[in-house]
């Protein structure tokens, strides 16, 4: 029987729609009928996750868990997050359902395994993924070596993030940064990029990235359709 998928989404809401998106293109479908039933919470007013680890912000969990129990009554089958930060508060989460969360982390690492096996990854992705080690732990998990963006590149990072995507931002306003980022890891020994934060695959995209990457709400997309039981289709 096939299942459906639960997007706890909002953080940010345009990452909600790419991973809905991605999700859509990637079914190996012929019609309408043939795609996965999906229920999205897109619910914009969960707290920043990355204040929360860092700067005693608001705790995101109470929303986080309004939005899976309407997930919940809706019937989904598993449920996946549109953010890799949001990824720190999985385990309490997963505490609180029967049903399954997909992990990013653990998708994007086992791409990573098996795409680039031998080269070293740059993890791009916010203060509050970086500083929990989520995807350090990840890709240790796998035996995938990686380098950190230093101090002043995660500022970088967070500007791209923040005053670019998610505040609706066109390319020209996060370019300067978002290369000067690549360009230094590349010369450090980065051979591929990880996307690590739901806003920068978009930015890639409208920056026509040209060095490899590693897109984690792809990966995402892919780990969800198979545990529904469909087949995925490369884009």
């Amino acid at each position: 029987m096939k299942k459906s998928i639960g997007i706890l989404g909002g953080m940010g809401p345009l990452a909600t729609a790419d991973l809905f998106r991605k999700i859509v293109l990637m079914t190996d479908a012929a019609r309408d009928n043939d795609h996965i039933r999906i229920y999205i919470d897109d619910n914009a007013s969960i707290p920043d996750r990355t204040a929360a680890i860092l700067s005693g912000g608001a705790d995101p969990l109470p929303a986080m868990t309004e939005s899976l129990r309407k997930l919940e009554s809706c019937g989904a089958d598993c449920v996946i997050m549109p953010c890799n930060t949001a990824h720190y508060f999985l385990p309490r989460l997963q505490a609180l359902t029967e049903i399954p969360f997909l992990s990013m982390l653990e998708a994007t690492a086992k791409a990573c395994a098996a795409r680039f096996p031998g080269k070293t990854a740059a993890v791009l992705a916010t203060k509050g993924t970086l500083s929990a080690g989520l995807y350090q732990a990840a890709l240790k998990k796998e035996g995938v070596s990686f380098l950190i963006p230093e101090d002043a590149e995660q500022d970088a990072l967070m500007r791209v993030i923040y005053d670019g995507v998610k505040a609706g931002k066109g390319p020209d306003t996060y370019r300067a940064d978002m290369l000067s980022v690549v360009e230094a890891l590349t010369a450090r020994g980065a051979d591929y990029f990880i996307l690590g934060c739901t806003e920068l695959p978009l930015a890639a995209q409208a920056l026509s990235l040209p060095q490899p990457t590693v897109d984690p709400t792809a990966e995402l997309a892919k780990a969800a359709i198979r545990f529904c039981g469909y087949s995925v289709k490369d884009l």
